[in-house]
This record gives structure tokens, C-alpha cells and sequence, in this order.
């Protein structure tokens, strides 16, 4: 066991970081068991595109833990990586339902996007944009990724549903929204009590406890066998068509600032940025969300990003690599043993993605409300995340109101030459 625990010392530092095997492990488990969904609900959308539903299933997990590998080994951040929320909806609701493409298509497009962002990673562009980000919307960036991953949570377990003037609280007197106060309150209860792997804890006894509430379904077999995924179906034909391109700029464009902003506001939050600001690492970070896209493009599956569910191992105290390379390590396991994995209800991860979101807002502190030129700007990118359902929105409501003040109030010597440029595309991107 000491010479495992020198072999991972000597390859992650967890002494630098101040973390230790088990407190990744446990790290590790909690961020996938609250983004697994992503197992079930990516070959669900994709499938509305006709794709095969089995090999998107594959072409999920095999994405995911490559990327999340490559996050862990070379980036050493705790951070997971899979196919994207939003992204995958574009996906197989607008570029193949709305527009009338076929899968392939679409596949294509995500397969070029990721060839651009492995160039876009190695000429540092994506590093650029990470750095030209003003200190406070960085420290708004954390706090609106916790509002918005709390408003996950919380419609996820149908605690708040759509209705009265746009939502109202749903049902928590059963179901799950009744499993999902239970497992908030025991989680809490664990929080207070300052018990290691406290929201590990609460996913696995609030799972236990859906069961005779109905909610929770005992699988009928535990080991399953994979289905092989798609294998470069390319639209090779397509690639110089105006079609081709808008589809890819928008890929393009919300992958980007959705996961500049995770990487952003979850640094923020583990107190991972250095004395500049800069996430560390942030170079190979973006390179493991190049090559999983391009990697699960070629299997079959939509952009892969970096997830905001990551936060979760965070708040374990997951702070180096071997968080990512746990979590890729269970990917690779539902591949054989996804019957286990899916049975976990949404209800039951539901209370994590609540309190991280509380842990999340801890930088509002540091935010400097007494400058409205900084506390507008703030105040924009942490209100639109959660009500625009969009991290990549609220960045972009930041950065254009940021330059605007600034430039109004005659302070530009704020606004460097990149954040200026930012604010120009921002613009562009919303009125065309």
C-alpha cells in the first residue's frame, strides 16, 4: 500500500496540494456519480438524431474517460470531462432535426471543431482568453456556475418545475422531490458534522432510500456487455458548404466559453488560481477537451467538455489529477457494469449539485461591489448563468458590459486588448 501511495504521490504531488489518495478517491467517485447521468440522457438526445442509442452509450463513456484521462495525467486538475450538455441538444434538435442534416453531418462538424482546438490549444489561444478575463468576473464566473449548477439540482430532482409565471416549486411531498429533500437534509447533517466524503455519503444512502419510495429501480442484471460505437461516419462532402461553417462556429463558440468558465470558476473556488489569476495547467486542460472532442466524434458522439459537476469532487477536496483519473477509471467501468451505475436516481445526486452551489458562492466576497464598472459586469455574468441556462451567456454579458463601463467611464487602461477584442466577437455573435 506505501509503495501505491509513493507511486501516486510521485506522479500527482498530492502533498503540494495538500490532499492525500483517499481524499481523491473519494473526490473522484462524487463528481462521477453526479455528472453519470450524462451515461443515460447523451445517447437519449443523440438518439432523437438517429444514432444508435447502444453505441452512443459507448462512444459516451470510451469519450469520456479519454479526456478525463488526459485531463488527470498530463493537466494534473481534478476536473472530468464528457459530452455536453446543451451542445448535444444543438446537436440533434437544431443541426439535424431543425436544419435536416444527417448525423453524420453533425459529426463532422464536431470532428473539425476539435482538430481546430488542438491547434487553437497548442498556439495558446484558448490560454489567451482564460488569462484576458477581468479578476472580479472570474470571481463572478465561480459564484454564477454555483447558481447555476444549484438551479440544476434543484430541477433535476423537481424540486422547482416549469409553471406559475415561468416556474414554481414542484412536488416535495413524494417522488423525487420528497428524496431529494431527504438526501439534502442528510448531507447537510454530514456537512455539519464535517464527515469526510460527506456528499459521496449522502448520493449513496439517498439511493438506498429511493428504493421503497419508488424511486430508485433495482437493476435486472448487473454486468453488461458494450456495443461498438460508430467509427469515423464522416460527411467528407459537406465540409465546405455556409451550412458546415455555422454549425461549426457555434460549436466552437459555446464550447469555448463553457468550458473557459468551468476551468475559471472552479479554480477560483479550490483556490487553484496563482498569483496572476491564471488557471494552472490551463494549456494542457484545453488540450484533454480538444482531443475528447475529436476522439468522441470519431465514436459517435457530440462536443466533450469540461463538466461543471466537477465542482462537486472539488468541495470533496479533489485537487490534483488522480480526482480525474478516478472518475475516468469509473467511466470505464459502466461500460460492463452500467446497469449499476444508471440505477442511481437523479434525485439522489440532486443535493450535491444544491449545496456545491452554495460552496460555489464564496468568491462573492472578493467581488468589488463599491466599482459599479466591476460590479455590473459581475452582477450580469452571475444573474444570466442560471437564468439563461448558460455559462457561455453569462461570460458573455460580463465581458461586453465590463468593456462598455469601462470605455464610458473613461478608464480604458482596464480593458486589455484581448478583452476589448472579446467584447467585439460577443457582440457580433449576438446580432448575427
Amino acid at each position: 500500500m506505501e509503495k501505491n501511495v509513493g507511486f501516486f504521490e510521485k506522479v500527482f504531488r498530492l502533498k503540494d496540494h495538500g490532499t492525500n489518495v483517499r481524499t481523491e478517491l473519494i473526490a473522484g467517485f462524487t463528481t462521477f456519480m453526479t455528472m453519470a447521468y450524462i451515461l443515460i440522457v447523451n445517447p437519449i438526445t443523440l438518439g432523437a438524431a438517429g444514432l444508435d442509442v447502444g453505441k452512443v452509450f459507448t462512444a459516451t463513456a470510451l469519450s469520456s474517460l479519454v479526456a478525463t484521462l488526459v485531463m488527470g495525467l498530463l493537466a494534473n486538475l481534478p476536473f472530468a470531462l464528457a459530452p455536453g450538455m446543451g451542445l448535444n441538444a444543438f446537436f440533434a434538435y437544431t443541426v439535424v432535426l431543425g436544419m435536416g442534416k444527417s448525423p453524420s453531418f453533425a459529426l463532422t462538424a464536431v470532428f473539425l471543431e476539435g482538430l481546430i482546438f488542438i491547434l487553437l490549444s497548442f498556439f495558446n489561444v484558448r490560454e489567451a482568453i482564460i488569462n484576458s478575463i477581468p479578476n472580479n468576473i472570474k470571481k463572478a464566473i465561480s459564484v454564477g456556475i454555483g447558481l447555476f449548477i444549484a438551479f440544476i439540482g434543484l430541477v433535476n430532482a423537481g424540486i422547482v418545475e416549469q409553471g406559475g409565471a415561468i416556474l414554481q416549486l414542484g412536488n416535495i411531498t413524494s417522488g423525487p422531490g420528497l428524496l431529494a429533500v431527504i438526501g439534502l437534509i442528510i448531507a447537510g447533517i454530514l456537512l455539519a458534522y464535517k464527515v469526510k466524503g460527506a456528499l459521496f455519503i449522502a448520493i449513496l444512502v439517498t439511493t438506498v432510500i429511493g428504493y421503497p419510495l419508488g424511486v430508485t429501480t433495482l437493476p435486472d442484471k448487473i454486468v453488461s456487455v458494450p456495443m461498438a460505437p460508430y467509427f469515423f461516419d464522416f460527411a467528407w462532402n459537406d465540409i465546405f458548404t455556409l451550412d458546415m461553417f455555422t454549425v461549426l462556429f457555434t460549436f466552437l463558440f459555446v464550447d469555448i466559453f463553457d468550458t473557459v468558465g468551468t476551468l475559471v470558476g472552479v479554480s477560483t473556488k479550490a483556490g487553484m488560481l496563482n498569483e496572476k489569476g491564471e488557471v494552472p495547467k490551463a494549456k494542457q486542460a484545453l488540450l484533454a477537451d480538444a482531443i475528447g472532442t475529436t476522439f468522441g466524434a470519431i465514436l459517435g458522439t457530440s462536443t466533450v467538455t469540461t463538466y461543471v459537476e466537477s465542482a462537486s469532487g472539488v468541495s470533496e477536496g479533489g485537487r490534483t489529477g488522480l480526482t480525474a483519473v478516478t472518475t475516468a477509471g469509473l467511466f470505464g467501468l459502466a461500460l460492463l457494469f452500467s446497469p449499476i451505475f444508471v440505477m442511481i436516481p437523479s434525485a439522489a445526486t440532486a443535493p450535491a449539485l444544491i449545496l456545491v452551489g452554495l460552496f460555489m458562492l464564496t468568491p462573492v466576497k472578493e467581488i468589488n461591489f463599491d466599482d459599479f464598472t466591476e460590479a455590473i459586469p459581475a452582477f450580469l455574468t452571475i444573474i444570466i448563468m442560471p437564468l439563461a441556462y448558460s455559462i457561455s451567456e453569462g461570460i458573455m454579458f460580463g465581458v461586453i458590459s465590463f468593456v462598455i463601463l469601462k470605455i464610458c467611464a473613461n478608464r480604458m487602461k482596464d480593458i486589455s486588448i484581448i478583452t476589448f477584442i472579446l467584447s467585439i466577437l460577443f457582440m457580433i455573435k449576438i446580432f448575427i
